[in-house]
């Protein structure tokens, strides 16, 4: 029979066998307090500092999203779907007119296309930039967001003068863009680009063969290229780990099957591996950013097309995907021929990234856990959309 002095002997972690009462222990991380912008909670069993088991759980920020779309129509649905991945706004927006335009067989104007590709480049640097100036915060350098935000700065000032809107930019139309780009907005962006391409080694130099950061990411939470096609991984934290699979090449949406697409991966699939591909995508996307440009300066016309005022899509439905910062965002939507969407669902990159935290934490140590979930780059509102 156990007594109570048996019970307060009981071994906590330590995984002790023998004549010895061993158990493991649960330990929550998060939720964090609910005013907050978005929490993840993780649920760990805990063997001593190391993770024997890991389950994720969402679902403390939902929105209903998907919901609020039915009884919007197809103009103001744009202005939710932006906001889910709030670091990826205009991507956002791209995937849902996509959608749409599809499902209506409507040809948009070819310098809106190659405008889109440049500003959709644009917000893919902004993205990562945030990352890439955020993960070494979160495990003790503080320079790095300096820099990363001073290149930031640079490219919003661009993203503003076009569209009025530092994050959530609402530029993209049904049919095209909202408006013509300001006189000689081509030639700023421009300018801004390259300043920050001349900047990024100050960032770069400064982090990505430092002895601490190694130490801290080398080695560390290490996803497998099977692991991360069973849970359905993409963008950097799938190409960090050898597979090789960007929409922009392999399917390509607007007018991307025209350029060039350099896809950056890596083999190693550990938290550097991760960091250094979505260094180096700054480098690929500031060059397509740049080479869309030059074709829009070669392109005239119009930028958007003349709808109707009641906007109405055939009854059907059609998926659109698009290789959004944080991976591949899929935008499945059904029509009943009325001005609003019957459903629109949403695969966001984020919701499948994380869950691979379910595979990749058990056998680590409880000190790397904020080195791992910084590396995975996800935005809690594209998990609980």
């Amino acid at each position: 029979m156990t007594t109570d002095a048996d019970l307060r002997e009981l071994t906590v972690g330590t995984g002790a066998g023998g004549e010895q009462l061993g158990t493991d222990m649960v330990l929550n991380i998060g939720p964090q307090h609910p005013s907050t912008h978005g929490v993840l909670r993780l649920r760990l069993v805990l063997d001593g500092e190391r993770v024997v088991s890991a389950e994720p759980i969402v679902g403390y920020m939902h929105r209903g999203a998907e919901k609020l779309f039915e009884v919007r129509d197809y103009r103001q649905i744009i202005v939710l779907a932006n906001r889910h991945d709030w670091l990826s706004a205009f991507a956002n927006e791209l995937g849902v007119v996509l959608a749409v335009e599809r499902l209506m067989g409507m040809e948009v104007p070819e310098r809106a296309t190659w405008l889109r590709m440049a500003l959709a480049e644009l917000n893919r640097v902004l993205n990562h930039l945030m990352f890439l100036g955020s993960y070494p915060l979160e495990i003790g350098a503080i320079t790095p967001v300096f820099y990363a935000f001073r290149e930031r700065e640079t490219l919003q000032a661009v993203m503003e003068e076009v569209s009025g809107g530092r994050i959530h930019y609402m530029f993209n139309r049904v049919g095209g863009l909202k408006e013509e780009v300001p006189s000689g907005w081509t030639g700023r962006a421009r300018a801004a680009i390259g300043e920050v391409r001349r900047r990024m080694p100050d960032l770069d130099h400064l982090i990505r063969r430092n002895d601490i950061f190694l130490a801290r990411t080398v080695g560390v939470g290490v996803l497998s290229a099977a692991d991360a096609a069973a849970f359905g991984a993409s963008g950097p934290v799938a190409r960090a780990c050898g597979l090789d699979l960007d929409l922009r090449r392999d399917e390509p949406y607007l007018a991307y099957d025209e350029l060039d697409v350099p896809v950056v991966t890596r083999t190693a699939g550990d938290c550097h591996a991760r960091f250094e591909v979505l260094l180096d995508q700054v480098y690929a996307s500031l060059d397509l950013a740049e080479q869309c440009l030059d074709r829009v300066d070669r392109l005239t016309g119009p930028v958007n097309t003349r709808l109707p005022k009641v906007l109405k899509a055939p009854e059907g439905h059609t998926y659109a995907w698009t290789e959004n910062p944080l991976g591949i965002n899929g935008y499945y939507l059904v029509s009943r021929g009325e001005k609003t969407p019957w459903r629109l669902k949403l695969r966001t990159a984020s919701y499948a990234n994380v869950q691979a935290l379910a595979t990749l934490l058990p056998g680590c140590l409880v000190p790397d856990l904020i080195a791992i979930l910084g590396s995975m780059f996800f935005v809690v509102g594209d998990i609980d959309k």
